[in-house]
């Protein structure tokens, strides 16, 4: 049998055999892509769970001084840290948080 015959014979087995092959390195392909996506998917959820503590620290800084936080400041807190929060951030800024939550809304002279 020579060559031209087996191949006529075989083609099939051929065309499974290169589409298997094509899928394959795809597939490769596509998983490594994918996991760089999610490095990258990480490294900006980290980023910005850092960027929203740092507002809550922030936040926590200045009205400390100040012995009242207003009630506008307390919203806004409390909409960054439910973020911070939604992004697995659960540290000592959930403490300082509950701090600014507490603190009164006027000094006791206004």
């Amino acid at each position: 049998m020579d060559i031209l015959g087996f191949v006529r014979q075989n083609w099939t087995e051929w065309l499974f055999a290169a589409a298997t092959l094509v899928i394959g390195g795809l597939y490769r392909d596509m998983a490594r892509r994918l996991k760089g996506e999610q490095e990258k998917s990480t490294a900006i959820a980290e980023g910005v769970r850092s960027l929203l503590r740092e507002s809550i620290v922030q936040n926590y800084n200045k009205y400390r001084g100040r012995e009242r936080c207003p009630i506008y400041a307390k919203e806004s807190v409390k909409r960054v840290y439910e973020a911070y929060h939604r992004l697995g951030g659960n540290d000592v800024a959930t403490k300082l948080y509950n701090t600014l939550l507490e603190m009164p809304e006027e000094t006791k002279e206004e």
